[in-house]
């Protein structure tokens, strides 16, 4: 591997939430071929279903996704061993994702049970402080089952200024609030998308050309949307998430990086769906297994799409096919307990 290795560390669910993982796990991958090696635990830590990476510094955040949530941070060493920094309360249930804001000073956290946003302080060394606000959304949705009360599911900062989204599947809403950079507060929520009843935003992301995309655990669809004026997003265009028959829970919702196609991971069928995108349209491609049981999340790393699928407890690894854009499988899967998310680490300070 050489100079070369990339890595990707592994979040999953552990016995506690009735997954068979220990902790963060860590995977090095061979940029040439795609081909992933599991180097083993990196840390132990109960329900690490989600992470993300500092902006600037070598330091790696998970969420424990809990009865009593909380969020872990982590230093990262040159040989991506994980040394705990902190570890605080989220104040809510189920915190299942989060993001530092561009700056890198504030860690926001979405609350899936409870609905709710925390907000932490980042020191020099990244490390999070006392929670300054816990921001409780409001709301609820058709569906009587999971949308009887909000459900925040994913915080996604703006790169260039204070506001944060945040896809709440329980009141159908994406709503938009301003964090104040000195006080770490966030402002009262408005909504920026209010999507079709039963949608249940789950997780959105941008297009090349500013459309913003999102998947729709609910009601299986892929839908994206344009400002509209002041905080809103319009709806353009919306479509069916997969061919498949049986119920179809979409899950990670990802942009290829020349802007031509969007990716769609299915829960369900097992499957992801190629959009071929035109700033417009959104058309299907094609629909491709993942080769495994349950897609709880994937990333795209140069000409490879890399799925974790959280019930068979594998990570599986295809090849974009330049032309089409349809993923390709590639070799075997990666044997990995629990898997529900993936994270590439590009840190400078990794070294071979």
């Amino acid at each position: 591997m050489g100079a070369n290795a990339e890595y990707v560390f592994v979040g999953c669910y552990t016995g506690d939430k009735g997954g068979e993982g220990d902790g963060i796990t860590l995977l090095r991958r061979d940029p040439a071929t795609g081909e992933l090696t599991r180097l083993g635990l990196a840390a132990r830590t109960p329900s690490p279903s989600f992470l993300v990476q500092h902006p600037t510094l070598p330091v790696l955040y998970a969420v424990n996704e809990l009865d009593e949530g909380t969020v872990s941070a982590f230093s990262v060493a040159p040989d991506c061993a994980l040394i705990p920094l902190a570890v605080r309360p989220t104040g809510g249930v189920d915190p299942c994702h989060l993001a530092v804001t561009a700056d890198g000073r504030h860690l926001v956290v979405a609350n899936y049970g409870t609905g709710s946003v925390a907000v932490f302080p980042l020191d020099a060394e990244g490390a999070p402080g006392e929670r300054t606000d816990l921001l409780t959304l409001s709301g609820s949705g058709p569906d009587a089952e999971r949308q009887a009360s909000p459900h925040a599911h994913m915080v996604v900062p703006d790169r260039n200024g204070p506001d944060v989204l945040i896809s709440d599947l329980g009141s159908d809403r994406v709503w938009r609030s301003r964090l104040d950079p000195v006080s770490g507060r966030l402002g009262a929520p408005e909504p920026a998308v209010e999507a079709k009843p039963g949608t249940g935003p789950r997780h959105l992301t941008r297009s090349a050309d500013g459309a913003l995309i999102l998947a729709g655990e609910l009601s299986g669809t892929l839908s994206w949307y344009r400002p509209a004026g002041g905080p809103t997003w319009e709806l353009r265009g919306e479509v069916g998430a997969s061919s498949a028959s049986e119920a179809v829970l979409p899950s990670e919702v990802a942009a290829g990086r020349d802007g031509r196609f969007v990716y769609l991971a299915n829960r369900g069928p097992d499957t992801v769906t190629t959009f071929a995108w035109d700033g417009e349209n959104a058309a299907v491609a094609g629909e491709t297994s993942t080769g495994g049981v349950w897609p709880r999340h994937m990333i795209l790393i140069g000409d490879h799409l890399y799925v974790a699928n959280e019930r068979s407890h594998n990570v599986t690894i295809f090849r974009i096919d330049p032309d089409t854009g349809i993923p390709v499988a590639q070799g075997e899967p990666t044997a990995e307990p629990s898997p529900t998310c993936l994270l590439r680490w590009s840190s400078p300070m990794i070294r071979p």
